[in-house]
């Protein structure tokens, strides 16, 4: 690392006495020293990064301990209360952190000796040489706590090691021949691929490097961009029947060539070349890999070539996307199958395929087809994460949400680098079997493997889910920042600005207001009728009954000639407000069509429902019963938290003591949750 600049220097100083300020605090993280830095979360996670090589997470924790350390050598307080000071909370985490921090427990600091500071002096004329200065310029106490971090127990390092991410940049055809890209496009996918299955790398997805196939920008730029800390370039042609293929592995923040090769491999060794290239970048980067991903690496697809070339112009379709191209793929990867009846790849990129035409359709007319290609490639390689990928799209489809989960999760153990497949568990853990916290944590593994595609549209939708599952989990302004960053993308995204719209509710606690928010997207598109029945919703919360019943009947005569089913479990509250209108024989159709709904009702709010169902019955003991039972659940939406005190249903039972002391408990677990989420994101660096 180079000396620092004295602006370097001044920041930071100024970011450890922030620290020092708020040393006892645990829930100081990286949201509130941007704040007191007046910074955004991203450009100081950038500063930091740069300037130490540390994430800003690290370096607090470091901080902390190193506060410790003086602490306990220079005062008379024991460890429990050193670990209050310094802002863990729990005394046995702190010793934890300790240890793996100094390697030895915060108990045995008088057994070991200090460091002095003539000590100190000589390790800074060492670290000079190697111009690895920043740690002894924000204070000597700094300096003790880092230095088992900076320089190791026994020896000096010249430079913190680069984190293990990559991104594999689109490979050039240098053949004048343009129909042989989709081969050259082949050997970029696997050697992706094989890359994916290394857990011990971050690798960033294939759309995140596809939007710099044709950019001029610098590698130092794409870098900083894409939070990445290596690159390889592949350029190569096919010449007869041989492959040329030359291999680049660059340093991202310095733009320095560290190891290139050429490759020169008779076709027919195509796929001993894909796995010596990724083995080769692996040892370069000095990524740990398992028995068991060796073993997936050198899994070789086919024996057939004909099959592979045919499967390579389907694949290289697929990635185009469009109903055409995917239709098209089909064609490819049936022709491959027909030369080689096992090969799973293509059964399972068929069915991937035919998924993606089918996903937004009413009438799923592939769905046999799909289900048929999935059984194939699992039952030719059942240890092969594109097949449990297609079976759980099958399952997906076909609505039978609770089948794909175990497929979902067995495809990342095969591939735990799959932006894909992360995203896939996202949508599920928000739309099928609701969980807030596994929610989040997928949309933010996914934003670290996915830095958008080239289309912005795209971009921002994959924002919007991020921000949907922050606020779910009670992350209020990280949202919000999220979910303005998608609307940056895309200005035209509706459904960014309906998710802000509540949003603001959560920060301004105005109904009112979020209902003028939702009016202005409806009319800008009244086929919406899911912000239709929003509105709705809202109006009643406000206890504005025909307001409610206005929108709600608009939202109802669009479910019957559109024969939806949607939204079922909203009808206790349509009903509700029917009656409340005169509408009584309607009105209990509706609420019964929601006892209906709650019998097959999976999900954590199944009693919560039920309480709402008994306390409208009057039958408020039941009604108990069953919010004692809501409360054991974990995994709400923070909307619960907003709305509950908000809803009619409620008004009568809220008068019970028993209730608000439930309910109270719901709230500290709630927020409980919450702080456990942020600091265990924080330590994995996902938040």
């Amino acid at each position: 690392m180079t000396d620092l600049t004295p602006q370097e220097k001044a920041f930071l100083e100024q970011v450890t006495a922030k620290i020092d300020l708020h040393l006892s605090e645990e829930s100081f993280g990286v949201t509130e020293l941007a704040e007191e830095m007046s910074m955004s979360r991203s450009n100081l996670l950038r500063k930091v990064k740069k300037i130490t090589g540390l994430s800003v997470s690290q370096l607090i924790s470091q901080t902390r301990l190193s506060r410790a350390m003086d602490m306990l050598r220079t005062g008379s307080a024991n460890v429990s209360e050193v670990s209050h000071q310094v802002g863990f909370n729990s005394p046995s985490y702190f010793i934890k952190c300790f240890r793996e921090q100094y390697g030895y427990p915060p108990g045995e600091v008088g057994k070991h000796p200090e460091v002095k500071e003539e000590e100190v002096s000589v390790l800074e004329k060492e670290n000079a040489k190697s111009k690895n200065r920043w740690p002894y310029l924000i204070g000597l106490t700094l300096v003790l706590g880092l230095v088992a971090v900076w320089f190791g127990k026994d020896s000096i390092v010249s430079e913190p090691i680069p984190e293990k991410s990559i991104v594999v940049l689109p490979f050039k055809n240098d053949s004048a021949d343009s129909t042989n890209l989709y081969l050259i496009n082949g050997l970029m996918e696997a050697t992706l691929n094989n890359l994916q299955k290394i857990k011990d790398l971050r690798v960033l997805s294939r759309t995140s490097a596809e939007k710099y196939r044709l950019s001029q920008k610098s590698i130092p730029e794409m870098a900083e961009e894409l939070d990445v800390s290596y690159f390889v370039e592949g350029s190569g042609q096919k010449m007869g029947d041989k492959i040329v293929l030359n291999i680049q592995l660059i340093d991202g923040s310095k733009d320095r060539h560290l190891w290139s090769k050429q490759y020169r491999r008779e076709v027919s060794d195509i796929f001993a070349l894909q796995q010596e290239i990724s083995q080769d970048i692996a040892k370069e980067i000095q990524a740990v890999i398992t028995p068991q991903e060796k073993s997936l690496i050198e899994k070789t697809p086919t024996e057939n070539l004909q099959a592979y070339d045919s499967f390579l112009k389907g694949l290289d379709l697929l990635n185009k996307g469009g109903d055409e191209n995917l239709i098209e793929s089909v064609k490819y990867f049936d022709e491959a199958v027909e030369e080689d009846p096992s090969f799973a790849m293509a059964y399972a990129c068929a069915g991937m395929a035919y998924y993606y035409y089918d996903m937004f359709r009413a009438d799923k007319t592939h769905l046999d087809q799909i289900g048929t290609y999935a059984d194939q490639a699992i039952l030719n390689d059942p240890a092969l994460a594109e097949s449990m990928i297609a079976k759980a799209m099958y399952y997906l489809l076909k609505k039978e949400y609770s089948q794909a989960l175990p497929f979902l999760e067995k495809g990342l153990e095969y591939r735990p680098n799959s932006s894909l497949i992360i995203g896939l568990l996202a949508d599920f853990y928000a739309n099928h079997l609701p969980d807030t916290e596994k929610y989040l944590e997928y949309a933010l593994r996914g934003i670290q493997l996915d830095a958008g595609s080239t289309d912005s549209v795209a971009t921002s939708y994959f924002y919007l889910r991020l921000g949907n599952a922050l606020i779910q989990s009670g992350f209020e302004d990280e949202s919000l920042y999220y979910i303005d960053k998608s609307l940056d993308y895309f200005s035209g995204n509706m459904y960014s600005r309906y998710v802000k719209a509540f949003v603001s509710f959560a920060k301004d606690k105005d109904l009112r207001h979020t209902r003028e928010l939702l009016k202005v997207e409806f009319y800008k598109d009244t086929s919406r009728f899911d912000i239709l029945q929003d509105i709705g919703k809202v109006s009643y919360y406000l206890r504005e009954y025909d307001s409610a019943y206005y929108y709600y009947r608009w939202f109802n005569r669009i479910r019957e000639e559109q024969q939806l089913n949607v939204y079922v479990h909203e009808n206790m509250l349509i009903g509700l407000v029917y009656q409340e209108m005169g509408k009584s024989e309607q009105g209990k159709m509706y609420i019964e069509s929601y006892r209906q709904y709650l019998e097959r009702d999976q999900t954590v709010y199944k009693n919560l429902g039920l309480t709402m169902y008994y306390a409208h019955e009057g039958q408020f003991e039941k009604a108990l019963d069953y919010f004692r039972l809501f409360a054991e659940e974990d995994g709400i939406q923070y909307w619960v938290i907003l709305f509950l005190n908000q809803d009619p249903l409620a008004d009568e039972i809220k008068k019970r003591p028993e209730f608000q002391e439930i309910w109270s408990g719901v709230e500290d677990k709630f927020w409980a949750t919450h702080a456990r989420i942020r600091l265990s994101l924080e330590e994995k660096g996902l938040l």
